[in-house]
């Protein structure tokens, strides 16, 4: 990340909520340090956000964009476990692993850490989510705290380098199952003759190939 996008991406909430039309919140940073986003699209840094963002960026400070939310009271997600199915859809889709449970187990929000992105709430398929205010009146950076932003980044990029780590090691099966397939070779086309042997050496190749394509370089 270059310097004003890190400095950007320093005074952003971190509730990684997308809800900016960006992946992540270092994905808005790098938008806005090329001049390709405006500054108003956070809304849980609100008002007092946009005036952080224009410092940094020399620009006029404006209204927070209406399409993409208000600024509102920061919220903690609830799930209600008599009716939770145990689908493990929110734990997919929370930012900051902050969802314990496992398939068809009950699963429970860890308050501290969940930044109130939300999006846990429209993939849950029984609607046992809801929002729950914990700040009051108070909306925006006055919400949330730069400690807290700090710990839900270092949480976002934890879980990152976890799934990443998952990722390579899922790879790593599907490379060494077709490497042992290849191995095989024999024993798996005998019999087989002409096409269809051609076709079976392949579907193997290419499953080798494919592993190997996900894995990249080295």
């Amino acid at each position: 990340m270059k310097p004003q996008a890190a400095r950007l991406h320093a005074a952003l909430p971190q509730t990684q909520c997308t809800r900016c039309g960006y992946p992540d919140c270092a994905g808005y940073a790098e938008a806005m340090a090329a001049g390709e986003a405006d500054i108003n699209r956070c809304p849980p840094g609100g008002a007092q956000g946009i005036l952080r963002l224009a410092e940094l960026t020399g620009r006029r400070p404006i209204p927070l964009d209406p399409e993409l939310g208000v600024e509102a009271p920061r919220t903690v997600a609830v799930i209600d476990e008599a009716w939770c199915i145990g689908c493990t859809l929110c734990l997919d889709v929370c930012p900051t692993d902050a969802i314990l449970g496992g398939n068809k187990r009950m699963h429970t929000v860890i308050e501290p850490y969940c930044t109130g992105c939300e999006l846990c709430v429209p993939v849950c398929p029984v609607d046992c989510i809801s929002l729950e205010n914990v700040t009051g009146e108070r909306t925006g950076w006055n919400a949330w705290s730069q400690a807290q932003a700090a710990e839900a980044l270092q949480r976002y990029e934890a879980r990152r380098a976890r799934k990443l780590r998952e990722a390579a090691e899922h790879d790593e099966r599907m490379e060494r199952k077709a490497r042992e397939k290849l191995a095989d070779l024999p024993a798996l086309t005998h019999g087989a003759e002409g096409v269809e042997l051609a076709r079976k050496k392949a579907v193997i190749e290419a499953a080798l190939a494919r592993a190997r394509a996900r894995r990249g370089p080295g």
